[in-house]
């Protein structure tokens, strides 16, 4: 089957897609955007984590083939060009990247409250941030990063 999908602002198409590929599969291995990760293969840690129609979803609970005709914004689309988004700069700036695998999904879940609320309580950014695992950091310094960022706006 092909996927037609508008990914980060631009139509891209993909050939030969089979029934069972994920959105997640599609990103990485045929558009070459190797952003989200491949963790659980669950949605349960949500490494994985990017808007599909301006919604925040688990790409690899995503059929390839559900995304036809609509459009998805990775990690990689945060940035315009060489400038880093907000959440992005702080996740730098605060130390809240370590081993990185966890990042994509949290920069994507911590845009979208942003976005939402302007500047979100700790307990909304706890309850955001909840379907996203990270193993490394503590969470801690995650959460300064999304205050920092939300400060920027």
């Amino acid at each position: 089957m092909r996927v037609n999908v508008t990914v980060n602002g631009e139509h891209r198409q993909a050939d030969n897609v089979w029934e069972g590929e994920s959105l997640l599969y599609l990103l990485r291995e045929r558009l070459g955007l190797p952003g989200s990760k491949n963790a659980c293969e669950q949605g349960e840690c949500g490494s994985c984590t990017v808007y599909l129609d301006d919604v925040p979803a688990c790409a690899c609970l995503v059929a390839a083939g559900q995304a036809e005709g609509r459009e998805v914004r990775t990690v990689e689309g945060l940035a315009e060009g060489d400038r880093l988004d907000p959440i992005q700069e702080s996740f730098v700036e605060c130390g809240a990247v370590q081993c990185g695998f966890c990042t994509p999904g949290l920069l994507i879940q911590a845009h979208d409250l942003i976005e939402r609320t302007g500047t979100p309580s700790d307990a909304e950014i706890r309850e955001a941030l909840a379907g996203n695992l990270c193993r490394c950091t503590g969470y801690e310094k995650i959460l300064d990063a999304v205050r920092l960022a939300a400060s920027k706006r």
